[in-house]
């Protein structure tokens, strides 16, 4: 476990502008930086409200999938370079920022995503790179890395480069009070999720820890309001930040177990990451409290209830979930259950995640634990 004095290395973006009207910076920003031909990258949603960017009529890609795979990421390329941009702009939550990251990098580079996958294997950019978040989840606003889906393989492809870090990140709470109280949930217990997952792996570090813990009383204090009241924007902006301090925490530290098991769902259900991290996190947390107790304890208390044993830290993580009004059964997502064998063995796989996990997962603990929230039900 690292100590105070370990070494570091943080990466953010140069400029972070955060807050109420922080979005209506944007288009000075761009002027001064002399970029003439912004191209946007957005889903479908995003994509219909261009114009909150302050750019007028601005050419975009607004096919973004939920967890987007090399196809979806390709057309983008193709789409961009068709479009002559000296600057991407990522519209959206964590799947369009992704997309954005990889095609700044790959514009005009006639590089394939195989040739750049990896760490720092990502050639040297050649054209700006904004962000601007619309939901409270990934951090991907903040970081280096990208996740793309293989088709091929049904796996995520991670690229990870300082390439990839954006040059301004835009983050206006104000862009996230359209975001359904279901989707506002599962993005919210992902943020969370980052944060916990860094907090308690073996590679957690001081620095990382005072943002991974506040992240999550953020999520703790804030999540609740946001789901009950979508206009609620000092929830709004709770949310942002904890996120923020989530993407602050996946440069150095990055996720664990959580994640590795959650990302079956979403590449070959297609459950989206919120939710597929959601229905995960209390079964993980409690799996590595004998592992990290002090640190399982914070986090408990950061989320309203004591986690004393096992069995009380799942009840209360399982909870505080239900309490968002999330469905927390697999079956209930139509993960078959015939399934969950070659599930445990690919996320047994993820070694770059697992390795880092408080405590050594087997197969057949991975595998229990998609049988335990196969089986979930609603309470009586």
């Amino acid at each position: 476990m690292p100590t105070l004095d370990s070494a570091l290395e943080m990466q953010r973006p140069p400029v972070v502008k955060f807050g109420k009207g922080a979005l209506a910076a944007l288009p000075d920003w761009l002027a001064a930086e002399g970029i003439a031909r912004p191209f946007v990258i957005a889903d479908a949603f995003n994509g219909s409200r261009l114009d909150a960017l302050g750019l007028g009529a601005v050419p975009a890609f607004a096919e973004v999938m939920p967890e987007p795979d090399l196809t979806n990421l390709m057309a983008a390329v193709a789409a961009a370079e068709a479009a002559g941009p000296d600057a991407i702009i990522g519209f959206g939550g964590g799947s369009a920022m992704d997309l954005a990251k990889l095609v700044a990098v790959l514009v005009g580079s006639g590089l394939q995503l195989s040739d750049i996958s990896g760490p720092n294997r990502a050639p040297r950019r050649r054209i700006a790179l904004v962000q601007v978040p619309t939901t409270a989840g990934t951090g991907s606003e903040v970081g280096t890395r990208a996740l793309i889906t293989d088709p091929a393989t049904m796996n995520k492809v991670a690229t990870e480069s300082r390439q990839m870090l954006a040059d301004a990140a835009f983050i206006d709470p104000h862009l996230t009070a359209s975001v359904p109280a279901f989707v506002t949930a599962a993005t919210g217990v992902d943020a969370m999720a980052h944060c916990v997952e860094a907090f308690t792996s073996k590679r957690a570090h001081p620095i990382i820890d005072a943002y991974a813990l506040e992240g999550t009383r953020l999520v703790g204090r804030f999540l609740p309001r946001a789901v009950a009241n979508g206009a609620d924007i000092e929830a709004r902006a709770g949310l942002s930040l904890a996120a923020f301090y989530g993407g602050v925490c996946l440069g150095p530290v990055n996720t664990t177990a959580g994640h590795a098991i959650s990302y079956p769902l979403g590449t070959r259900h297609k459950i989206a990451h919120g939710i597929a991290n959601a229905l995960i996190f209390p079964h993980v947390l409690a799996a590595n409290r004998a592992a990290a107790p002090e640190k399982t304890a914070l986090v408990c208390k950061a989320l309203g209830f004591e986690g004393t044993s096992d069995a009380a830290v799942f009840e209360g993580a399982m909870g505080f979930c239900r309490g968002l009004g999330l469905d927390m059964s697999l079956a209930a997502h139509g993960v078959p259950e015939s399934d969950l064998p070659a599930m445990a063995a690919e996320a047994h796989a993820i070694r770059r995640l697992l390795d880092w996990n408080p405590r050594d997962l087997s197969v057949e603990d991975i595998l229990a634990i998609y049988r335990r929230a196969y089986e979930v039900t609603v309470p009586a």
